[in-house]
């Protein structure tokens, strides 16, 4: 039996898109954006003139899109418990969205038990609910516009102050504008993720000290041994400060952890276009990577989240062997 040969057509469309970005990027120039780590301004006046005691507060481009992304969730969120509540009305099999949000919250309920065990039920409304946040917004930034589209600010020596109206790309306004996005990924913003960090690390505390009491600062404060062996008991409150160090160190790991991974993201397809020049399609695969550690980073996010927070339950060191 003879197999028919596929036609590559879609090494075709692939093709045809290189050469049409190749003419495009010649004829309308970009106008690049600035690689910046904190957030721009999108007006520079501030929004408020003194925002509770701290200072002005900017209307920065992360803004907008932490207002997108608590929408987009509520909205998720609605249409699945609606979905829920038909499927229960009816034959009690979810369909659409809300099979695919049972899906997604059974398995991390899985992972949450076979780690915490009976505290499960405790660590997985913060487990799941920091896992799907980071997730959506690393995910979200890949929506075509986000980082490419917004406002001109002059930058240069012949830049001047535009006129109103809708500007298209072109070769005098590449050289003397940068260009502010309207919408930057949340994730690339390191108050967003040192406040998560907070969030994670602060939580921790929390459920340690509901899973053990006040028996939790033994952790630290080890003074167990301290007067019966002075010296492994002087060595125990030494490893108990440690413990205290590595606990606020968590937040700077947690918050330049996903901050540095995302923030790269930005810098490698900024170089990659630089570097092709015209070949404007090629970029774009970087988006496939950018997928990639996006995903990546969300799991390890909420999986350290949901691992401390086990640990956080267990006895310490010498209560172990005591009740051993």
């Amino acid at each position: 039996m003879e197999t028919q040969k596929r036609t590559p057509w879609r090494r075709w469309i692939v093709l045809a898109l290189m050469i049409a970005g190749f003419f495009l990027g010649g004829i309308f120039v970009p106008v690049q954006p600035e690689i910046t780590v904190a957030a721009e301004k999108l007006i520079e006046e501030p929004i408020v003139e003194n925002f509770i005691g701290l200072g002005p507060l900017y209307l920065v481009n992360t803004l907008p899109t932490l207002v997108v992304t608590l929408v987009l969730l509520v909205l998720i969120a609605f249409f699945a418990n609606r979905s829920l509540k038909q499927s229960q009305n009816t034959d009690l099999v979810p369909r659409g969205i809300g099979n695919v949000v049972e899906a997604i919250l059974e398995m991390l309920y899985n992972l949450t038990e076979g780690s915490a065990g009976k505290y499960a039920k405790m660590i997985f409304p913060w487990f799941a609910t920091i896992m799907i946040y980071v997730l959506f917004a690393n995910l979200l930034k890949l929506i075509p516009g986000f980082e490419s589209i917004g406002v001109l600010h002059p930058h240069g020596e012949h830049a001047s102050e535009l006129h109103s109206g809708w500007y298209l790309y072109n070769t005098e306004l590449s050289h003397d504008y940068i260009l502010a996005p309207f919408f930057r990924g949340i994730s690339v913003d390191l108050n967003f993720t040192a406040a998560l960090a907070i969030i994670s690390v602060v939580m921790i505390q929390v459920i340690g000290f509901r899973a053990q009491g006040i028996g939790y600062l033994s952790k630290f404060f080890n003074t167990r041994r301290m007067f019966k062996v002075p010296f492994f008991g002087a060595m125990d409150f030494l490893v108990g400060l440690l413990e205290l160090i590595s606990e606020l160190s968590k937040i700077l790991s947690f918050a330049f952890r996903l901050f540095g991974n995302m923030f790269a993201g930005i810098v490698l397809v900024a170089i990659v276009a630089g570097l092709l020049g015209k070949f404007s399609i090629l970029p774009a695969m970087i988006m496939m990577f950018e997928l990639f550690v996006g995903v990546i980073q969300a799991f390890v996010f909420g999986m350290l989240t949901m691992v401390f927070m086990a640990q956080a339950t267990q006895g310490h060191g010498g209560e172990e062997h005591a009740e051993h």
